[in-house]
């Protein structure tokens, strides 16, 4: 049960399918000297979903020579489990549901709130739909080059998620997605090169989805500023050390007009 993370510096934005399968292939080469079912057993992370996973396997099989479960998001036909893809997302929003009961008395849930999501990959995917499903409005999705921000109360929707996660297979950008009627800028604004933590003047719940250190300790105060109580990590260390002082700062000194309102984060 480590808590390591490791990677390479291949860029598979714009190769093949051939292409990152020989990369896989020659990376678990080594890799496969060091991973085991009894050893250490790694999962995907960013840039990496079901085909490399899919291909990682494969190689690890034909150099160990065993089948074993040796890599997390397997297909299901080959030892994968089900739910997998949305486990994390949905655990996310789970838990911070439970947060939510805990600090309101059970009076709060997240029906009626407005959530920041950053990333746009399998987890903050998942994050979004299931806090759709509980009644929540998501303004806000992002990736590597910038963030979604709604303009309208409608924020995102089930179907916009659905063309990004086919975006997002095809290694596309946000700045390629269009919708049915074409672009989005009726409904979005794009911010390039931005997260979106710092585009908002009221907010309920911040979900960082994307990638480590992606919440600054201006950013933080900013999410405080706009009234956000509760945040939680879908994303491995996103908040900073700064953002975590802001956080805890302002949990221990923030007080509520709520009787037997509990602090929130």
């Amino acid at each position: 049960m480590g808590g390591g993370k490791g990677g390479a510096d291949f860029d598979p934005k714009g190769k093949s399918d051939n292409e990152i399968r020989k990369f896989c292939t020659e990376f678990m080469r080594e890799l496969s000297r060091h991973i085991g079912a009894d050893t250490d057993v790694p999962a995907g992370d960013i840039g990496v979903g079901g085909r490399e996973i899919g291909y990682l396997f494969g190689a690890y099989k034909k150099y160990r020579n065993a089948f074993e479960g040796v890599l997390t998001g397997k297909g299901l036909d080959w030892g994968g489990s089900l739910i997998r893809p949305e486990a994390t997302g949905y655990g996310l929003v789970y838990y911070v549901s439970h947060m939510i009961h805990y600090a309101s008395n059970g009076i709060e849930s997240f029906k009626g709130k407005t959530v920041a999501i950053s990333g746009s990959g399998n987890v903050a995917q998942y994050a979004a739909l299931k806090a759709i499903e509980l009644g929540a409005t998501v303004v806000s999705l992002s990736d590597s080059k910038g963030c979604l921000i709604a303009k309208d109360h409608v924020g995102v929707t089930k179907e916009l998620i659905g063309q990004i996660a086919d975006l997002k297979l095809k290694r596309k950008a946000l700045t390629d997605l269009h919708s049915a009627e074409g672009n989005l800028s009726s409904k979005f604004d794009y911010k390039p090169g931005a997260r979106p933590w710092t585009h908002f003047s009221k907010l309920d719940i911040a979900l960082p989805c994307a990638t480590q250190n992606e919440v600054s300790g201006d950013e933080a105060k900013a999410l405080v500023k706009a009234g956000v109580k509760f945040v939680a990590e879908g994303s491995n260390m996103g908040c900073t050390k700064e953002a975590i002082d802001v956080f805890e700062e302002s949990r221990m000194c923030s007080t509520s007009t709520t009787k037997g309102m509990r602090t929130p984060f």
